[in-house]
């Protein structure tokens, strides 16, 4: 795998640099990758990436809801431990709009990696909403509405899989900064904000707790079921709010 960029390396040392070279930044992008805006716009882009997809996990193409969201799941996982790192713990904003990254994908179809080719800047002192903005608005937005357009996923169902990621991901460098820094500001702003600047958010929704037996602390079940368990010999997560374990403690979200 390639190194850590040099602005995240401190974040990422040792044995987390596979959680940060997700990303990467030369001046020129990868033989092979694909810039996310041009895939999004061109005819059968992103269908060719989810049919792939599809043969790969052994599911059949008539209906590719679970397809998309797994695909996201993954790609979510790629992409966001570094961007996150850079927004919240260094305040600097990563040029991460889907005009200006580009996708290295597996002849599955999977996300491997990420390219840009400038650095962005230092935001030092502004607002959650401004150092996310191209993350939320000019990546992620537009990915889940074509997403939607194609496989007919509920948009619900992908942000729920990015409040997921950002929650791990948060509480994680929570634990690690040094007080100060606005991870926990962010935190709060992105995942805990019923509304934001301009309308609401999208990753916002109420997480059922369940119990586990006595001696033992709640389950915090997931926003969102990311539709797993539709796929060929797949079932239901530990965590999932769809599980029929945890259906008996309340009525079930629909997807």
């Amino acid at each position: 795998m390639p190194p850590v960029m040099p602005l995240l390396q401190p974040l990422f040392p040792g044995a987390l640099a596979p959680h940060g070279d997700g990303l990467q930044c030369a001046p020129a992008p990868p033989h092979g990758a694909v810039n996310l805006s041009t895939l999004l716009d061109a005819p059968g882009g992103l269908a060719d990436v989810l049919q792939r997809q599809a043969r790969h996990r052994g599911a059949g193409l008539h209906d590719l809801r679970a397809v998309a969201s797994v695909w996201t799941l993954d790609y979510l996982d790629r992409l966001l431990p570094p961007v996150v790192a850079a927004a919240s713990v260094l305040q600097h904003a990563l040029p991460v709009g889907a005009r200006n990254i580009w996708l290295q994908l597996d002849p599955n179809g999977t996300v491997q990696g990420f390219h840009i080719v400038a650095l962005g800047m230092s935001m030092h002192g502004t607002r959650t909403e401004e150092r996310y903005a191209a993350l939320l608005w000019q990546h992620l937005q537009p990915l889940f509405l074509r997403l939607a357009e194609q496989t007919r996923v509920a948009p619900k169902i992908l942000w729920g899989n990015t409040a997921r990621r950002l929650d791990h991901i948060l509480a994680q460098a929570v634990a690690r900064v040094a007080p100060g820094t606005p991870v926990a500001v962010d935190r709060d702003f992105l995942l805990h904000r019923a509304q934001w600047p301009g309308g609401g958010n999208p990753m916002h929704g109420p997480q059922r707790e369940v119990s586990r037996g006595a001696g033992a602390a709640p389950l915090t079940l997931h926003r969102q079921c990311c539709l797993y368990y539709l796929l060929p010999g797949e079932s239901h997560c530990g965590a999932c709010p769809l599980a029929p374990q945890h259906r008996r403690t309340a009525e079930a979200p629909s997807v």
